[in-house]
């Protein structure tokens, strides 16, 4: 059996939707289970992500554990069953994914595959009766994250975008201070969110078709969600300008955008996003003060620190593990769901208005988020 390429498996992503659409299984979640018990996830896409953060992260989850894997590589099967005591009845490729509705074992589907295909997996893990994780960006398109949401309320389970910072707690930290004003109220936000982008020009990142954009789409959304919460509002309108120092490595997705976006009662707010420049921080201005985190948007450990001297710092922990736990506890006991799919459309929603406005010259463009009841921070 031969490894998949990313190519090959786009063209297998349409049979696999009209596949998907037949599915008509039973849920096999585990809504009915006891509130201790942990629930099973499979990682659909064995990248690095799944290999270094993920994986890792569900070995000291406390609601949740790695129950499955599915990879188009076959190669890594034998390793992952291995290092992760993970059964062969809970290894699926993407030809046979559909089946996963049959497993018990598994709970939850978290999709970490590049953006164009999280619609497909997660429609699909829907109908299969299973809990999603969608990881971020949740679509490349408006119109894809409304089919996600809807095969999720379809078939009744539970959706959550793969946004780890919503459970850290320097994040929730920062909302602490918007909510409770110790420095009075936001004047302004900045946030940074980049890297630098080298070796394989061919990588799925730099390959429009397969990511949907640049660095807009991949660190950009840091950049969006920590203006967001950064003044506890949504943006009513945002404009954006796009330029490029290396047009022969960046061919067809954006290297470096900047935007502002106006926030109600006159907040001011302004982003950069990069694949060529290292950046990682956030600056919120108050009234009477102002807090940093620097770094800000990594896997940590973070760093903070406010106007008056103080240290902004918390234990390190997994932030993927937090988020997956988050996600469980919201399925088993009610708790809030802090990621929702309504999140990760709104997100989607200002991507395109940056994309629109660097497109007709920097134009400011209106957002009427809250029109939509999308009102989460």
């Amino acid at each position: 059996m031969k490894s998949i390429s990313r190519r090959t498996f786009n063209t297998k992503l349409t049979q696999g939707m009209a596949a998907a659409a037949l599915l008509g299984a039973p849920l096999a979640c585990g809504m009915g289970k006891q509130q201790n018990k942990k629930l099973g996830i499979a990682l659909v896409g064995l990248g690095s992500y799944s290999t270094y953060q993920l994986a890792p992260g569900l070995q000291d989850a406390q609601h949740c554990y790695l129950a499955g894997i599915v990879t188009g590589t076959p190669e890594k099967e034998q390793i992952w069953m291995e290092k992760y005591d993970i059964p062969q009845k809970n290894v699926y490729s993407y030809e046979n994914f559909d089946s996963i509705a049959e497993n018990a074992d598994i709970d939850i589907v978290y999709v970490v595959l590049p953006n164009s295909m999280h619609a497909d997996f997660s429609i699909r893990a829907a109908k299969a009766g299973k809990h999603v994780i969608c990881e971020k960006p949740m679509a490349v398109s408006v119109a894809e994250c409304d089919a996600i949401i809807q095969a999720c309320e379809e078939a009744g389970v539970k959706l959550s975008v793969g946004y780890r910072m919503q459970s850290d707690p320097y994040t929730n930290e920062i909302k602490r201070m918007v909510k409770e004003k110790p420095y009075g109220d936001v004047h302004y936000v900045s946030s940074d969110a980049g890297y630098i982008s080298r070796g394989n020009p061919d990588q799925w990142r730099l390959d429009r078709e397969l990511s949907g954009g640049g660095a807009l789409m991949n660190m950009g959304v840091y950049s969006i969600q920590s203006n967001i919460y950064g003044n506890g509002n949504n943006p009513i309108s945002v404009s954006a300008q796009e330029f490029s120092t290396r047009p022969e490595y960046f061919k067809n997705t954006d290297e470096s955008i900047t935007a502002q976006m106006e926030f109600p009662d006159g907040v001011v707010g302004h982003m950069f996003t990069s694949h060529n420049a290292n950046a990682n921080r956030l600056f919120v201005s108050f009234e009477s003060g102002w807090a940093e985190l620097n770094p800000c948007h990594s896997y940590g450990p973070l760093s903070g620190r406010t106007s008056d001297g103080n240290e902004i710092s918390f234990p390190h922990q997994s932030q993927q593990m937090l988020q997956m736990d988050d996600f469980v506890k919201h399925i088993l006991r009610g708790t809030p769901n802090y990621a929702p799919g309504e999140m990760g459309k709104r997100d989607m929603i200002i991507v395109e208005a940056i994309y629109q406005s660097i497109e007709e010259g920097g134009k400011r463009i209106p957002l009427n988020l809250g029109d939509l009841g999308i009102v989460r921070v």
